[in-house]
């Protein structure tokens, strides 16, 4: 028996949230399904983890889960758990100690896309770096009785093509907040709050700054100190990468029509 980890991603629209709900599609009960198949054993027996949680809609690209194998193949199992899987993407692997826990990472990076128009890159910019450090983050994240004292390492924004990339580093976030957070940058880079406000809100004010879409986020990856996962050269990826690559294009060319 192997304790293995494995990072892989999916597009947030094609379920109801990451951890598993009776009578919903999620992330979870999806991978579980495919473990299932791919390597013969109870739920139990695989002791399946999840590294974060992300809401209904919530892209990942990085996520990290870790669960026991009597496989001895790492790549023999992506290259299975990839031909059964609807909607996940195995991309890579690391075999891990039996007390090794996904939830215990050293960092997380996520990234939130506005739409540009209308914003103030510098202003944009200036709101990111106060949220940058230790601080309060109670009036920016919905409450789960945790404690809301988290320390941000960076936040960059990068203007792109009619888009403003807002990317967060931490080592663990609090649920909405980056979603939240983002709400306030885009109302400080709009005009319609200022700097103060949000320094205001940080210090406690009761100030709201509402919650911006889930699926313009995307958690990039999780990271953890001494760990190297190794990427899988799988033509089943590939191949149905290249499927959901299609798929897109169609979706896309579909709302362009509609705006024609």
């Amino acid at each position: 028996m192997n304790r293995v980890a494995v990072r892989f991603a999916y597009l947030g629209d094609g379920f109801s949230g990451s951890q598993i709900q009776p009578d919903a599609r999620t992330v979870e009960g999806e991978m579980g399904s495919a473990l299932r198949k791919v390597c013969g054993m109870s739920d139990d027996e695989l002791d399946l983890r999840i590294a974060s949680r992300t809401d209904k809609g919530v892209n990942a690209l990085g996520n990290v889960a870790v669960f026991n194998t009597e496989m001895g193949d790492p790549h023999a199992l992506l290259r299975a758990l990839n031909a059964v899987s609807d909607g996940i993407f195995y991309t890579a692997f690391a075999e891990v100690d039996w007390d090794f826990n996904p939830r215990h990472a050293s960092s997380r990076e996520y990234a939130y896309v506005l739409p540009s128009d209308g914003l103030d890159v510098g202003l944009a910019r200036e709101c990111a770096a106060l949220f940058v450090g230790e601080h309060d983050f109670a009036r920016f994240c919905r409450p789960d009785g945790k404690p809301t004292v988290v320390t941000i390492d960076s936040i960059d924004v990068d203007a792109g093509e009619g888009t403003l990339v807002l990317t967060y580093r931490a080592r663990f976030f609090l649920w909405n907040m980056v979603r939240r957070t983002a709400a306030a940058i885009r109302s400080v880079a709009s005009g319609h709050s200022s700097l103060k406000d949000v320094e205001s809100a940080l210090n406690g004010s009761e100030i709201n700054f509402g919650v911006e879409r889930a699926d313009a986020l995307t958690l990039v990856s999780v990271d953890y100190e001494g760990l190297e996962f190794v990427v899988s050269s799988s033509h089943v990826l590939s191949e149905r990468i290249e499927d959901q690559a299609f798929s897109l294009d169609l979706r896309r060319g579909f709302y362009t029509a509609l705006q024609d």
